[in-house]
């Protein structure tokens, strides 16, 4: 290994390249990513994501992903048993040097893949959802509030008592479960209201669904991260009830707030406003944590859709790659739009309206 650690990843992705014949737009369509970021990683601009890596050891791991065909990504049952075990070994190298081009200080468990599930082509690709160390994951949610508790559903002494219908978020809570359980599916993966969180809960990977107002563990997790994002709520109940985004620490504060309008008499959303964050998870740093908050609940829907959604994850993946590269901590406050009906609108990030502020702590 040389003295530049990351020239040595970069050489490397462009020799598995080159030594196939590949050009960096054909690669670029195969990794469902743009030319510009395979440039990036092979002039040792920016680090690859290590799920990109997972998928470099699994196109190059055996010559028949490249030989005689339009080269594609080979699932575990396409391959044999030695060819499994040359994609272990490429991806394991292709890993080691990229610990060494960030060094030790951003070393996870989760730069560790031990293997990327094989699913078919219309199934979850890795990507953020994806936690290749296999550890457990807590999705944790508030509990709605009982004056919100309105189907008779919701009371336990009730015959046909429904114990989810106690969640708030409870859309972005059935959505990023099932997305997550089939990105993962060799991890445990559970949801929680933040008041019933045990102790072994807490060094899991988190994913903190809605905002402080409903989830008092999101309010209590923030506190350990130096943010330049803040969100501020009002004690007020009912019609009173205000919230909003702040950007802090420039010349001067900007405040985000959701959209409301009056229709048929009454108020009701157009476009609430959501922050999305990623952070080493303060209580084990092998483990990360995870925020999608908003306004209202329509918002943090928003938020976890953009990332889920089969029509924009794919872009909005490429694009926190490019944009967040290495970084394992970044957030993004983004517009999340109502069509009519109230209808929730997937954030498309590589558009510059929707994303109202974003920001990153490189690595070191």
């Amino acid at each position: 290994m040389s003295a530049d650690p990351a020239a040595d990843l970069a050489l490397r992705l462009r020799a598995l390249r080159e030594e196939v014949h590949l050009t960096q737009e054909q690669l670029a369509r195969v990794l469902s990513v743009s030319a510009p970021a395979i440039s990036s990683w092979e002039n040792g601009g920016k680090v690859p994501p290590v799920n990109r890596l997972g998928a470099y050891a699994r196109l190059f791991g055996t010559p028949r992903a490249t030989v005689g065909q339009a080269p594609r990504l080979l699932t575990d049952d396409e391959l044999t048993d030695d060819e499994n075990a040359d994609r272990k070994r490429l991806e394991a190298e292709l890993i080691q040097l990229r610990e060494a081009a960030l060094g030790p200080a951003t070393v996870t468990a989760t730069a560790r893949p031990s293997q990327q599930p094989a699913s078919p082509s219309n199934a979850p690709a890795a990507g953020s959802w994806y936690f290749p160390d296999r550890a457990p994951v807590t999705i944790v949610c508030g509990r709605l509030p009982e004056r919100l508790q309105k189907s008779p559903y919701a009371d336990p002494q009730n015959p046909d008592y429904i114990d989810a219908y106690t969640y708030a978020d409870l859309d972005a809570m059935i959505e990023l479960f099932g997305h997550v359980r089939a990105v993962n599916p060799a991890n445990l993966v559970r949801f929680r209201r933040s008041s019933e969180l045990v102790e072994d809960d807490y060094t899991t990977h988190l994913v903190m669904l809605g905002g402080v107002d409903m989830n008092d563990i999101t309010a209590e997790l923030l506190d350990f991260f130096d943010l330049p994002v803040r969100q501020v709520t009002n004690s007020a109940e009912g019609e009173d009830w205000q919230a909003w985004f702040e950007i802090i620490g420039g010349d001067e504060e900007t405040r985000h707030e959701a959209l409301l309008a009056k229709a048929g008499g009454r108020e009701v959303l157009r476009e609430d406003v959501a922050h999305f964050l990623r952070a080493p998870n303060p209580f084990n740093r092998l483990r990360t944590v995870t925020f999608c908050y908003a306004m209202y609940g329509r918002g943090v829907y928003g938020a976890v859709r953009a990332l889920t959604d089969q029509r924009f994850r794919d872009r909005n993946e490429e694009y926190l790659n490019e944009r967040f590269g290495g970084s394992d901590t970044f957030g993004l406050l983004m517009r999340v739009r109502m069509a009519p009906g109230g209808k929730v609108i997937t954030p498309d990030w590589t558009k510059a309206d929707t994303r109202l502020h974003e920001w990153t702590e490189d690595p070191s």
